[in-house]
């Protein structure tokens, strides 16, 4: 157990930091949005490929703060009908929810690990200003390996309440 605690820690870090590269991205379509509307608007010169930055910056910001919302809770649960239920039914559920997030997001690691391959071979690139796709696939598929972590370390953590004496 103590093990798993240790990379719990180093996950729950792992996450945190890579949580950076998504505000980052968000602050950057920040600036870029604002940027561009005033230069649009008052100098009538907008940025060039802004819509093919704003739908990239959209994927880093999400896929590399997803871990650290799981980590800090602030995914949607509904759990008004798990509460009612006993201690070990709500261990049950627990572990079979964290069973299928994992196996979910193994299968959303893998098919983005797949689909950048096809945008590397491919040369796909975006429509306006030319920005190969496939290295920043990679980085979503890459960013939902935490995911992955965390959802096996609650699993493996959740699994002896199920089987614990007592209800």
């Amino acid at each position: 157990m103590m093990r798993l605690n240790t990379f719990e820690k180093f996950n729950r870090k792992f996450s945190m930091s890579i949580e950076w590269v998504g505000l980052a991205a968000l602050l950057l379509m920040m600036l870029i949005t604002t940027i561009d509307i005033i230069g649009a608007k008052m100098f009538r010169v907008p940025i060039f490929g802004v819509l093919d930055a704003m739908m990239i910056l959209q994927l880093v910001g999400m896929s590399f703060s997803v871990a650290s919302a799981l980590v800090l809770g602030r995914h949607v649960q509904v759990e008004f009908f798990v509460m009612m239920l006993p201690k070990r039914i709500q261990a049950a559920v627990d572990c079979i929810i964290n069973l299928l997030g994992f196996v979910l997001f193994v299968l959303i690691v893998w098919r983005l690990g797949v689909y950048a391959h096809g945008l590397q071979i491919d040369g796909e690139v975006s429509s306006t200003a030319r920005i190969p796709l496939y290295p920043f696939v990679y980085g979503a598929a890459f960013a939902c390996i935490p995911v992955c972590l965390i959802y096996a370390t609650t699993f493996v953590k959740a699994v002896p309440k199920v089987f614990k004496n007592g209800s």
